[in-house]
Order: structure tokens, then C-alpha cells, then sequence
């Protein structure tokens, strides 16, 4: 099996692997049944066996059962882990109801967390994004007292711009960005991401298939339940045409013998040493074609093409990330 590369997290923080585990997946978030929890369980513990240690679940998945399956597969492994939460969000039956971000509510999150977890320490704490109703400097100001009460090791931020990232960091010394970023999503290469790099700060980039879109698996159109449809580029004509450029990767993963998904991983992979692709499973078959893109090496006329096709903007229509 590949070895894992470690990756560091900000200037003076600690190594993680390169391949981070994404567990909200293991959580019933976009509803319908939850996945099988000895499985998901079982794939957390591979993971850690297979080197990859950086665990990434949300105070807000489910209600918190994210965090108690993550606890449940960590015991008696907690030295193996790096376990990164990201907290602020309410949710009720499923729908988004805002953000609290608050100092009083941060100080009532970590506890619950803690708990949840089993643990005494979180190694990475971070808001799952600001929305202005509080200073950034009370946000991670707070976030940096937990560190002085040894509730947390590590500040990071997620789904933010590059002036607040500028700020938070001038504030306390911020670890990882976590975003959303993919041949579809592009985006914050324009501003943010160079920021990240500009200060020394790793990125956690998850939905590296564009929820799907990337995987060569989907097609149009899309069942009238399938919960893809409340985002636009899933929607009409706008996947017809984005499903077209996903026959470009289809056709260069089958040249390498490898799958579009790998080569999605991969892309994201070979962008920058600091970037880390975040890759939700839920078993433990997933494991062996996530770990084995990470050694896909692409030449230079391959970037090109994949550049070329999936140029920023190049994908009709947004999702979530883009809201």
C-alpha cells in the first residue's frame, strides 16, 4: 500500500498526512438511511492504520452523532489521531438555521464536544465560516483562550475570504483553511488560496469531486429526488454541458487506468505541498483507490489539458460552496 506523505500544518505546526478523512459522510447529513456505524467505524480505524490520521467531523453533523461515532473508533487509539472539529452552525430537522459564533457559545461548544469525542483536547478548532455578527478578533480570540486552557492545540478556519484570513491570523496563528476545491470549483485560487500559501497556512480542500460531479458516475437526467438537484449545476442543460467535460477526465483516467474520482483526488493532490485533499468515506473499501491517487503523477500535457477543460468558471451552475 502507498505511504502516506505528511503535510505540515501552518509554519510551526505539527505533521499530518497529506490524505485527510472526511467523516461527515458516516453521519446521515443530506438524510435518508445513516450509514452502517461498525463500518464506518472499521473505516476509521484502517484509515489510522493505513497512516492516514487526520479525522475531520463537525460539532453540527447530525446533531453530534458525528462526533460520538469519532469517539467511538479513537478509543484507546487517541495518540493516532489528529482530530480537527469544526463548530457554529444550527441545524433543526435537517435545515440550516444560521450561525452562533458568539465567545459564550464557543466556550459552551468545545465542552460538548469534548465530551462527545471522549477527549480531552481537540487538535484543530475552528468556526465553520463567519457571517459578520462578530468581530473575527472575538471569534478566534475566544478559540485562542481555549488553547491557553488546553481545550485546543490548534486554531483553523474554514469556508472564509482571504481578508478575513488575513485578519484571524494576525489575531492567533491559524493552522489550516479548510474549503471547498476542485477542477469544478476554482474559485478561490483568485485570492485565497495565495493568501493561505502567502502566510504559511496548509489547506484542507474537500469536495474534490464536486459532490459528485467528477466522479464519471453521474448522468442526466437526474431522478426527481436526488437531493444534487437543489444546486444549479446539476440542473437542465447546465449538467448536460458540465457532464460533457467530465467525458474529458473519464477518457484521461481510462488512459491511466485509474478512475475519474482518483484523478479529481489527484488534481487536488498536485496543486501545492501545504494542500491536502479531504476525502469523505464511509467504508473501508473506499480506502485502498483514495490512497493509491495519491501517487498519480500527471505531465505537463495532462495539466494542461485538465486546466484547459476545467478552467475557473468553465463549470454552469453553483453549489452550496457558492452560495
Amino acid at each position: 500500500m502507498t505511504t502516506i506523505k505528511k503535510i505540515q500544518l501552518g509554519l510551526n505546526g505539527p505533521l499530518v498526512s497529506k490524505l485527510g478523512l472526511g467523516c461527515m459522510r458516516m453521519s446521515s447529513v443530506w438524510g435518508g438511511s445513516t450509514p452502517d456505524e461498525t463500518e464506518s467505524i472499521a473505516t476509521i480505524q484502517s484509515a489510522l492504520d493505513s497512516g492516514i490520521n487526520f479525522l475531520n467531523t463537525g460539532d453540527f453533523y447530525v446533531a453530534g452523532h458525528n462526533e460520538l461515532l469519532v469517539g467511538k473508533a479513537i478509543k484507546g487509539r487517541r495518540d493516532d489521531a489528529f482530530i480537527s472539529v469544526k463548530f457554529g452552525a444550527f441545524f433543526h430537522n435537517g435545515q440550516w438555521l444560521g450561525l452562533d459564533l458568539r465567545p459564550v457559545a464557543i466556550k459552551n461548544f468545545i465542552n460538548y464536544s469534548l465530551t462527545r469525542l471522549g477527549i480531552e483536547t481537540i487538535d484543530l478548532y475552528q468556526p465553520c465560516r463567519m457571517d459578520g455578527s462578530v468581530p473575527v478578533e472575538d471569534i478566534i480570540g475566544t478559540v485562542a483562550d481555549l488553547i491557553k486552557e488546553g481545550k485546543v492545540r490548534y486554531i483553523g478556519v474554514s469556508e472564509i475570504t482571504a481578508d478575513q484570513l488575513r485578519e484571524a491570523n494576525q489575531i492567533h496563528p491559524i493552522s489550516a483553511l479548510e474549503i471547498g476545491y476542485s477542477l469544478a470549483d476554482r474559485q478561490v485560487e483568485s485570492e485565497l488560496l495565495p493568501a493561505a500559501k502567502e502566510m504559511g497556512i496548509a489547506v484542507a480542500a474537500f469536495a474534490n469531486t464536486a459532490e459528485g460531479l467528477l466522479t464519471g458516475n453521474m448522468k442526466a437526467p437526474l431522478a426527481d429526488d436526488d437531493h444534487h438537484l437543489h444546486f444549479s449545476r446539476f440542473q437542465g442543460d447546465n449538467l448536460i454541458k458540465n457532464l460533457e467535460k467530465v467525458e474529458v477526465l473519464k477518457a484521461l483516467a481510462k488512459d491511466k487506468q485509474v478512475t475519474p474520482t482518483q484523478i479529481a483526488i489527484a488534481w487536488v493532490n498536485a496543486q501545492g505541498d501545504h494542500i491536502m485533499p479531504l476525502v469523505s468515506m464511509s467504508r473501508r473499501s473506499r480506502l485502498p483507490e483514495n490512497i493509491a491517487a495519491m501517487s498519480i503523477e500527471f505531465t505537463t500535457s495532462e495539466i494542461e489539458l485538465l486546466n484547459t477543460i476545467f478552467a475557473p468558471g468553465a463549470i454552469l451552475g453553483g453549489t452550496y460552496l457558492q452560495r
